[in-house]
């Protein structure tokens, strides 16, 4: 049994798992903050642009209810609502954007970063030391 958990202890703190785990985590931070920045801030103008409407309240009643609401529709029966299709399409699109413009990022760091030539390392103590000597001895 302490064979397998000393297994899983390894496993557990490589480094891919653990940025796994860190990347999981803030990217479902990052996704709550999209969808914040979605439905508090892009539909309400695109709602006004559009005469006023709230996209979440596009439906399509299926069972016949005449609710004005897609919370008052859900629960009187079966919604088509393609609203907030709408709204988590465009949430989508808008986080793909962001991580598309995240990526064209780190690969340009990556491409200057290889472009630009490395110091060369610094010569061994050792290396120099034999160095002088040689260069006494020529004298």
């Amino acid at each position: 049994m302490s064979g397998f958990v000393q297994e899983f202890k390894e496993f557990a703190v490589k480094g891919n798992v653990m940025d796994l785990a860190v990347g999981v985590i803030i990217g479902g931070a990052f996704g709550k903050i999209v969808d914040s920045i979605v439905g508090d801030l892009i539909m309400p103008i695109v709602g006004k642009i559009f005469g006023g409407l709230d996209f979440n309240n596009y439906f399509i009643a299926l069972s016949g209810q005449t609710a004005t609401t897609l919370v008052e529709a859900k629960k009187a029966g079966a919604v088509f609502a393609y609203g907030s299709f709408i709204t988590i399409a465009l949430n989508f699109i808008i986080l793909a954007f962001i991580i598309f413009i995240m990526v064209k990022q780190m690969n340009r760091l990556k491409r200057a970063e290889a472009a630009a030539p490395a110091a060369p390392p610094p010569t061994p103590e050792d290396i120099v030391l034999l160095r002088e000597i040689r260069d006494s001895l020529k004298k």
